[in-house]
């Protein structure tokens, strides 16, 4: 292959990584996976209307794709919410001009139920001229290890899919994902000790905050973390509520306080053991995802057992 050719697999295998991991646990799924993708399809993705200020659906999360991607028992689902861009400066630049023109009308300027009301008249008037912004986000779905990995940075963005996937499938039970150790808890100790747990070392970005209403924080970015310095923060009520940290010398990710992994990438000893073979997308798409959900998977697993194993709720 040449050198180009190398650079744009690598960028594929980059690119098919979910940057983010929200972590849901999924109760036994008693769906064959025809059954699963028959159940998406009657809340496929359709465009909305002129008048619609956003809906959200599912689509094929890659093109060669149906709703569901499944490959080695690992399946791939992508929702798609699309929201009109209204600003709100727009809608009141155009709402003061009108007022002003009622005002010379009327003799008197609108009051506050009047300008709610023609604020909300010319949202109305503009809605039909608004851009479509669309947006795909991302779940893989372990049916085996009963487990749901969002690719999303928000809670917000995890509520939506979680809410569409409960409306897809009635008393799913799907819930997130905590462990008998608060993550919290394991990072401060972690960082007191100077020690990660087994598989795991600990990266150059942490950050350490105060549970008291000041708030204060200790960010460390791209620095070297100092043990007797992170222990004086400790010592003085702060704790570890972001941890950067590696796993096998393969993955590398951010460790926050609500159990969500960030900044997840495949380090170079993946890359370079990367299938860089000649085959289409679809076929460097699915060895891609096969890789990710391999490594990923065990991962979790060693992460979830760091930090005392999987609290039963």
């Amino acid at each position: 292959m040449t050198g180009l050719g190398v650079q744009s697999a690598l960028c594929l295998l980059a690119a098919m990584w979910f940057k983010n991991l929200q972590l849901y646990r999924l109760p036994p799924l008693d769906l064959p996976l025809p059954q699963f993708e028959e159940r998406l399809e009657r809340l496929a993705f359709q465009p909305g209307d002129s008048l619609e200020l956003q809906r959200v659906g599912w689509v094929p999360p890659a093109e060669h794709t149906g709703l569901v991607h499944s490959v080695n028992g690992q399946w791939l689902i992508a929702l798609r919410a699309e929201k009109k861009l209204l600003p709100a400066s727009v809608v009141n630049q155009v709402a003061r001009a009108r007022a002003q023109e009622l005002e010379e009308k009327q003799g008197f300027k609108p009051g506050r139920k009047q300008m709610k009301e023609l604020k909300e008249a010319v949202a109305d008037e503009l809605l039909p001229r608004a851009f479509s912004l669309w947006r795909d986000t991302h779940a893989w779905i372990d049916p085996v290890r009963g487990l749901i990995a969002i690719d999303a940075a928000s809670v917000a963005k995890c509520d939506e899919l979680m809410g569409l996937l409960n409306q897809t499938i009635d008393r799913l039970g799907a819930r997130a994902l905590h462990t008998e150790k608060s993550p919290v808890s394991a990072m401060t100790g972690w960082l007191a000790a100077d020690e990660a747990p087994v598989n795991f070392t600990i990266d150059e970005d942490t950050e350490l905050r105060s549970p008291s209403q000041t708030k204060a924080t200790v960010r460390y970015v791209r620095h070297a973390i100092e043990p007797e310095e992170v222990r004086r923060h400790i010592g003085n009520g702060k704790q570890c509520t972001r941890l950067a940290m590696t796993w096998a010398d393969r993955v590398s990710f951010v460790l926050t306080e609500s159990l969500a992994l960030k900044r997840l990438a495949p380090l170079d000893v993946l890359k370079e053991g990367a299938d860089t073979g000649e085959g289409n997308a679809a076929e460097r798409f699915d060895a891609d995802f096969t890789l990710m959900t391999g490594e990923v998977s065990v991962l979790v697993e060693q992460l979830i057992e760091a930090l005392g194993g999987e609290k039963q709720l």
